[in-house]
């Protein structure tokens, strides 16, 4: 199993300084640097304090400078609110600076305060996003860009630099309801998988995709599937219980705020329930050490779960994850 860390920028009742948030993460992602991760994983967020982490492409070049062997992901760069030809350069100026150690994952995106304050229409949100997508591939592949689109048009246009890895970065959208996996199979991406789907949904998903997959032509075999999972270890289960119990609240509280709810429940599994105890029962993976061990690697016969991108729910967790839990399956 490979692993990796979706890493947010969590700023909770803002207790303390901003500086002292991203210094702690960054203390942390040293530490994955050094004992066998295969990637950080930045997730994009604006305007919440459930994540203080507006650009992740210069949050990507800090942290490459400060690695040697971690790969520097995006999950996701928000890529409906920008220019795609920003994206692109960015992204390759980013590999370059790295050495070639970018995975390029691209997000369209769920909060109306993000569409609204980026004047970009939730209606116009999706074919934003996937021409943006098809722009990037092609101004890292062609010498010069020529492109037309709904909302985007190029005319000779030479994009540099030029990514260091050939033909480009390792590639991922995020696909969380049916339409969006079957847009992605049918165009030959690989999908990254979201946090807050229950495990059960994240297996239909997983299956779903490789259905389209093969319907298009295309298979899944040799395709990295990084499926986010929330995760709260501790020395007992009492402790990892509450760790979980308090993480999946901030998230409730926070991070859901003013999103629709089928943002992240798109098939309705969770009907009337208490949105915490569903986080609890299907969605965050907690317990001793033991406990993790046991349930990742039963997650990965259920769900096919090779590529763990876990987001701890506190440092203990991150740390307990490091020592106890990675070394065993790895």
């Amino acid at each position: 199993m490979k692993f990796g860390v979706l890493q947010f920028f969590s700023w909770p009742q803002r207790r303390i300084p901003i500086a002292d948030v991203y210094g702690r993460a960054l203390d942390r992602i040293e530490i994955m640097d050094q004992t066998g991760y295969d990637a950080v994983w930045l997730a994009e967020h604006h305007f919440n304090s459930f994540s203080v982490c507006p650009s992740v492409h210069l949050m990507g070049t800090h942290i490459a400078a400060r690695t040697k062997n971690l790969r520097v992901g995006t999950a996701v760069t928000l890529a409906a609110l920008y220019h795609p030809l920003r994206i692109a350069e960015e992204v390759a100026l980013l590999d370059v600076l790295s050495g070639g150690r970018v995975n390029w994952g691209a997000g369209r995106g769920f909060d109306p305060k993000e569409f609204g304050a980026f004047g970009v229409p939730p209606d116009e949100s999706a074919i934003r996003f996937r021409e943006a997508v098809e722009i990037v591939q092609q101004a890292w592949t062609q010498d010069r860009l020529t492109y037309r689109g709904e909302h985007f048009s190029f005319d000779d246009v030479e994009v540099l630099p030029k990514p260091a890895q050939d033909p480009h970065p390792p590639m991922w959208v995020a696909a969380s309801s049916p339409p969006a996996i079957e847009w992605a199979a049918a165009a030959g991406h690989t999908i990254m998988m979201d946090p807050h789907s229950p495990h059960v949904e994240i297996a239909r998903k997983r299956e779903l995709y490789r259905a389209e997959l093969e319907k298009a032509g295309h298979s899944i075999d040799g395709r990295e599937i990084p499926m986010a999972r929330l995760v709260a270890v501790a020395e007992t289960e009492e402790k990892a219980a509450a760790t979980a119990r308090a993480g999946a609240g901030w998230i409730v509280g926070s991070y859901m705020g003013d999103a629709p709810v089928s943002a992240f429940d798109p098939q309705g599994v969770a009907g009337t329930d208490d949105p915490v105890e569903r986080y609890l029962r299907g969605v965050v993976v907690y317990g001793t050490p033991e406990k993790v061990i046991d349930e990742l690697q039963r997650l990965g016969d259920e769900m096919f779960l090779d590529y763990l991108l876990a987001a701890p729910l506190s440092h203990e967790s991150f740390l307990l994850l490091t020592e106890k839990v990675l070394p065993k399956l790895v």
